[in-house]
């Protein structure tokens, strides 16, 4: 049979969505999983349904996810089917089904729907696994030797920690001129293609490597849709097939490389054509190119295609065209791709042209470095091209590797560590979580379900107690502004079943403010979510004790709420408005909504001109003087989605999402606490705008109190100013304006009167000399000064040259030499020892030479060395 990547795409989900399954759109490549950095694989964001942490909405989902995984990117080119980018085909049971259905599902869509021979096909079973063995005995009928038993290979991870489980995958035989025969555990890799892995997800492995149950047994499936291709279009590569040959094409276009002309030629086409669909899915997904976490990652994909190009010799740049073609041959299947081109062209462009900029003198210093014939690299080589050229260290080993020359990591980390380490630390700080016992937060999301959260209509609200822990005593716990327990408090954490606290997320921080029992009182300094539908109160007790069972009441700080309630808007309006001025590449890269400010973290280039940023602050202001309604609704995503509402990075969302529009243009799904109307939130005032990485901009801004006191207290300053000036606020600049005219005046006075002293005083050392090579000492003059009266004694006439050294200041010599060219005497030469004497050194020219130093006692013996150097001259 013969299929396009378009047909397959709809047979799988057609096939699945028969069977039950709900069809959901992919997840983006960032994940909101901290455990991963990138989504590899299609049931990263289905994790919290595996364990337990959520309960899913759908029994059975079927997906078509784009992955991104580089544990093999050094292959990539190298072979016929590794790639970095790839889509997962997925069908996945939360509980509902398990091997008994899984099983035929895929034997059903093989050899029924895409027509595979039966005769062709082997599969492989974990070696524990003897009942998946049965059951494809029973569905298949295919002989037991062709039902391999295997070990580790077939018990899949997501990573060190996290859901796992035994696997069975299906392989296709490509026959004997690809390799031994004897099955996919010992035959040739290249004659067994793996085109199934069910994943029979079951157990969740803790950090010291003990596997747990999970509550449900789950089905994962993923299904390599360009492996697949390439059986189906009878092609031998993936990069052969028709999602990827159109993007290898336009390589060999830009590189004026003929395909299967040379392997060097086609093994770089490979990688262009990998790393350009990569690049296109990262840069969309809101990665940008940095030296950090995943920007690192996409930086060293887009520097690895365009050192290949280079080693072409290709001088123009090919990024931008090459994800053009990405575009084209995806676009169809990711209409997101074709919104974002414009974004991810310009991105890769400036990295393209950041790159060739040092790319030239960079390999000479590497080619350099490997001509010697050493086989080992010096570590400082390596730094020294990761920090002077661009190179990420990983490219440099890549390209040592190919010529058989090692790297000395230990030696680049070594040289790197200073530079590194606190960028690192700082980057890292406040990633854990204190999040108490796991086990027993999950027993009352069991129990009692998720807490109600009413705090969108309210600011205080009854509630009973559902648990309580004791935080330990050395425990730091504080609110956002700074407030601790006391000495002594007792510090605990109370779960309620329904609470007006908002927990923190999406960038605004928790709540504060106290629950009240019958026998006791807390002070609630922050608010945080332990479990997905768990909202945890953490605080000191004021009296009293708070139980269990108990009937509380929970009230917000309700002036410090509305705070925060303004700048959540206020920060929904500023993203509108950086988009409406910027343009929509503008995305969210982060945010802060605490009471006293706001803080805007968001995806550009440049930065803002004062032109752009009065822009942003008129339409932002505008829109609140217009006092338009915020309004607050729920919906499904998708139809939230084609609405035009924006995704707040970060967030997480599920069918159903939370809808805020302030006002007529700002559309976001948002579940913080917002004002009523626009005029709410008061003045917004830009604070400041300032780069915080690579492509990353940060704006901080205040509103409503905030901003008013903020110009009281410049109107105060203003009002002082005018006072000190004797004049109005109005013409404090014009004031300033001659203030700072009359004092250059009175400088340029000033100076004119130390120049004519200087002139007096070379005047007077010349006729107390009895040579025409004269040495004198002249302490408390600064070396500028002391050189101007040298150059006032040699410019008078009979002098040949004079040599002049003085105390400047403390711990502070100054000397100068300065000759008439033909006098015989050379400035330069004859300052040297003087220079020495006194601790220091100097330079200059024949005629003009000036030293310093910091010893001044020996003043009088560089006197007599300059005296002697004049002489001997």
């Amino acid at each position: 049979m013969t299929m396009d990547a378009d047909g397959l795409r709809s047979a799988f989900t057609g096939f699945f969505v028969e069977r039950g399954h709900t069809p959901l759109p992919p997840a983006g490549l960032i994940p909101h999983d901290p455990s991963v950095l990138f989504t590899i694989a299609g049931m990263v964001q289905f994790k919290p349904y595996f364990t337990g942490e959520q309960v899913s909405p759908v029994p059975r989902a079927t997906t078509i996810q784009p992955v991104f995984r580089t544990v093999d990117i050094d292959l990539i080119g190298t072979d016929a089917r590794h790639a970095t980018l790839f889509e997962m085909l997925g069908n996945f049971s939360f509980g509902d089904y398990f091997k008994e259905k899984a099983i035929p599902y895929a034997w059903e869509f093989v050899t029924e729907v895409l027509g595979f021979d039966p005769e062709r096909l082997w599969v492989t079973v974990h070696e524990s696994d003897q009942d998946a063995s049965g059951i494809w005995q029973e569905t298949s009928g295919l002989p037991a030797e062709r039902i391999q038993a295997m070990g580790e290979d077939n018990f899949w991870r997501m990573g060190p920690i996290g859901p796992c489980g035994p696997c069975s995958e299906i392989y296709f035989d490509k026959g004997e001129r690809f390799g031994a025969g004897g099955g996919p555990a010992i035959g040739g890799e290249d004659r067994y293609v793996e085109i199934w892995n069910l994943v029979f997800m079951q157990y969740e492995q803790t950090a010291d490597g003990t596997l747990e149950d999970l509550p449900k047994k789950n089905i994962d499936t993923g299904a390599g849709l360009e492996r697949i291709l390439t059986l189906l279009q009878g092609v031998d590569s993936v990069f052969e097939t028709d999602v990827v040959v159109p993007i290898v094409e336009e390589a060999a276009r830009l590189t004026r490389q003929v395909p299967g002309a040379s392997e060097r030629g086609d093994v770089a086409l490979r990688i262009l054509a990998d790393h350009a669909r990569a690049m296109t899915f990262l840069v969309s997904d809101g990665v940008f190119p940095s030296n950090e976490g995943r920007g690192y990652v996409l930086r060293r994909v887009i520097r690895r295609a365009v050192l290949r190009a280079h080693q072409l010799a290709v001088a123009d740049l090919v990024t931008p065209h090459l994800v053009g073609a990405a575009v084209a041959t995806l676009g169809n299947a990711y209409p997101k791709l074709v919104r974002d081109r414009s974004l991810v062209e310009t991105v890769v462009s400036h990295e393209e042209e950041a790159f060739r900029r040092t790319l030239r003198a960079g390999t000479s210093l590497l080619e350099e470095e490997l001509g010697r014939g050493g086989r080992l690299l010096p570590g400082d080589v390596a730094f020294r091209l990761h920090d002077t050229f661009g190179f990420p260290v990983d490219l440099t080993v890549e390209l040592a590797g190919e010529q058989g020359v090692e790297v000395d990591r230990a030696g680049f980390d070594e040289a790197m560590a200073v530079q590194r380490d606190r960028a690192r630390k700082a980057g890292k700080s406040g990633a854990a979580t204190d999040v108490g016992n796991l086990e027993a937060w999950r027993e009352v999301l069991e129990q009692f379900g998720p807490t109600r959260f009413l705090g969108y209509q309210a600011t205080t609200a009854e509630g009973r107690v559902l648990a309580v822990e004791r935080r330990p005593d050395d425990s730091d716990v504080r609110s956002a502004e700074g407030e601790a327990p006391p000495a002594g408090a007792l510090v605990l954490d109370v779960v309620l079943d329904a609470t007006p606290f908002y927990a923190e997320g999406g960038g605004q921080i928790g709540d504060t403010g106290t629950i009240e029992g019958p026998a006791g009182r807390l002070r609630v300094l922050d608010t945080t979510r332990v479990l997905d539908g768990i909202i945890r109160h953490t605080g000191y007790l004021l009296e009293g004790t708070i139980e269990a069972g108990e009937e509380v009441g929970a009230a917000v700080d309700a002036s410090r709420r509305a705070a925060i309630r303004r700048n959540h808007t206020g920060t929904h309006l500023l993203h509108w408005a950086l988009r409406s001025v910027l343009g929509e590449h503008v995305k969210q890269q982060g945010s802060l909504v605490a009471p006293d400010r706001l803080r805007f973290d968001f995806s550009h280039f440049a930065p803002l001109t004062a032109e752009e940023l009065a822009r942003v602050d008129e339409l932002v202001n505008s829109a609140i003087l217009s006092d338009e309604p915020v309004r607050v609704y729920e919906t499904s995503k998708s139809e939230a989605e084609r609405s035009g509402a924006v995704a707040f990075f970060g967030d997480k969302y599920g069918d159903v999402v939370r809808v805020v529009e302030a006002g007529s243009a700002s559309v976001e799904l948002c579940g913080g606490t917002h004002v009523h109307a626009l005029g709410m939130i008061g003045p917004l005032r830009i604070v400041s705008e300032a780069s915080i990485g690579a492509n990353t901009r940060r704006i901080e801004a205040t509103t409503g109190t905030t901003s008013l006191a903020a110009v009281r207290a410049n109107e105060e300053v203003l009002a002082r100013a005018a006072e000190v000036l004797r004049t109005t606020p109005p013409e404090v600049p014009s004031a300033i304006d001659r203030m700072v005219e009359h004092e250059r005046a009175l400088e340029d006075e000033l100076r004119e009167l130390r120049s004519a002293a200087l002139r007096d005083d070379a005047r007077r050392i010349v006729a107390d000399a009895s040579t025409s090579r004269i040495v004198a000492r002249r302490d408390s003059l600064d070396p500028a000064e002391l050189r101007e009266l040298a150059l006032a004694i040699r410019d008078l006439p009979g002098v040949e040259a004079v040599a002049l050294v003085g105390i400047a200041g403390p711990e502070r010599v100054a000397l100068v030499i300065a000759s008439e060219k033909g006098s015989g005497v050379d400035a330069r030469a004859a300052v040297g020892d003087a220079a020495r004497a006194v601790g220091g050194g100097g330079g200059g020219s024949p005629e003009l030479a000036t030293a310093g130093g910091r010893d001044v006692e020996a003043v009088d013996a560089a006197l007599d060395l300059l005296r002697t150097a004049l002489e001997a001259s």
